[in-house]
């Protein structure tokens, strides 16, 4: 059995590592823009689901932890080369939140059941993204004031291609990694 997924099981240094590594490839996907009309789009939800495809439920949202925090703390991780406690409480804080709340999720869905295959694994993406919009467009309607219709207008529909293809991507990778990744003693990857 795998540690990682026992409910109060240490988390193996390894495991750690990798959470932190995919937090800073969190961060540093907040830089990386794709420029796909209608908006441009960052890789942040890619390593987020990377991350919880590979590193489960556990590990997938301390990583997403991992950035948030970071960018509490000043670092300009977030989108756009923002940072501070102010983004994380502003409109488009609910993405953030949203990132460790999608990584658990993803990484929830993809437990048990053996090596997670494709139309496992796309899925179970696609259900973290929307657990990040929904969260996202819950706090343009909270602070930002928006409507629900003008807030999925700006803050879903333009990223849905681009989610998309990170999906498709995640998919592929997490096939091609998954027995790759050694989370501890006697883990094997994903369960």
């Amino acid at each position: 059995m795998n540690r990682e997924h026992e409910p109060h099981a240490e988390v193996p240094v390894r495991g750690m590592v990798y959470a932190a590594m995919f937090g800073a490839a969190t961060a540093a996907g907040a830089w990386l823009i794709i420029p796909l009309p209608p908006v441009p789009v960052t890789l942040q939800t890619f390593f987020m689901a990377l991350a919880a495809t590979l590193l489960g439920p556990r590990l997938g949202a301390m990583s997403q932890g991992v950035y948030v925090l970071l960018g509490i703390m000043g670092l300009p991780v977030f989108s756009g080369g923002k940072a501070g406690l102010g983004v994380l409480l502003g409109p488009t804080g609910g993405y953030l939140v949203g990132f460790v709340a999608g990584a658990w999720l993803i990484g929830m869905l993809l437990r048990g059941g053996g090596r997670p295959g494709p139309f496992r694994i796309a899925p179970a993406v696609m259900a973290g993204y929307l657990l990040v919009y929904a969260l996202g467009v819950s706090g343009l309607c909270l602070v930002a004031r928006l409507s629900l219709v003008e807030a999925v207008s700006v803050g879903v529909l333009p990223f849905l291609l681009g989610d998309a293809l990170k999906a498709a991507a995640v998919t592929v990778l997490t096939v091609k990694l998954q027995d790759r990744i050694r989370l501890g003693p006697g883990s094997r990857g994903l369960p």
